[in-house]
């Protein structure tokens, strides 16, 4: 195993079983396409990377944040859906990524880039990750009650902004990594794919946390170890195991 691709296993591994646990939240709020939109939302950020020869993660990292920061400002201020924010959000840094992403260098942009992660990426996409994953876990049950009875949550005393804040922040960190696994294209699939595999089999919320976390790791695993041998973008084959392995569940679906 070359250094490169051990590198590339590891950041890959942290961001899918990561995207993947956070997408059981978004899966019950029927959320998980906002992150594809915060994906193109990125394309902006990547774009600069890849004119000025920077990492894609780090170009893409300011847009998403701001992305999601006017998403949570709209919100509070006009009550439309977020989902129908952050489609107009996106919108706008689509138009804007393609005034000047030169188009004989859109592949990273579109499919990712994993295979070319550096150790200094690396070792910020596996700490970042896990900071997420640590402030989801802490907040998971509030997050929960939040996306699913909101004037419950109220009552109890949570403090619905804050949480929702973390939560677009959490998913903001993870599309911005997300891009340089699976391109801007496809981020939506890494967190709603493992997910949505899991749910088909699981009998409990621990079960359907922890299956959901693993699918999304053997999915960015091997794809990236297929990709390596075959020399085919790993984004894609990172998001077509998954799919497969989703097929796989719904042959033993629980409720088959």
């Amino acid at each position: 195993m070359t250094q490169q691709l051990f590198w590339s296993l590891i950041s890959g591994s942290f961001v899918a079983g990561v995207a993947a646990y956070l997408g059981t939240l978004m899966l019950s709020r029927k959320m998980a396409v906002v992150a594809g939109p915060l994906g193109h939302l990125a394309l902006p950020g990547v774009a600069i990377a890849i004119i000025y020869g920077f990492s894609i993660s780090l170009g893409a990292f300011p847009f998403v944040i701001l992305g999601v920061v006017l998403i949570w400002l709209f919100e509070m201020r006009t009550k439309l859906p977020m989902e129908a924010l952050t489609a107009i959000v996106f919108a706008t840094g689509v138009a804007t990524a393609f005034l000047f992403l030169p188009v004989d260098e859109a592949e990273a942009a579109l499919v990712g880039n994993i295979m070319n992660v550096s150790y200094k990426e690396a070792i910020a996409s596996i700490t970042l990750s896990s900071m997420v994953f640590l402030i989801v876990k802490i907040s998971y049950n509030r997050i929960m009650l939040i996306n699913i009875y909101e004037d419950v949550a109220k009552t109890e005393g949570i403090d619905v902004k804050l949480y929702n804040f973390l939560y677009l922040l959490s998913i903001a960190i993870i599309v911005a990594f997300g891009v340089n696994l699976v391109g801007g294209l496809m981020t939506a699939a890494l967190v709603a794919i493992p997910a949505a595999a899991s749910r088909n089999v699981s009998r409990s919320l621990g079960q359907y946390r922890v299956l959901a976390s693993l699918f999304g790791v053997v999915s960015a695993i091997l794809g990236i170890t297929v990709s390596f041998c075959s020399k085919l973008p790993a984004g894609p084959v990172v998001i077509l195991v998954g799919a497969t392995i989703f097929l796989v569940t719904v042959i033993f679906s629980k409720n088959s």
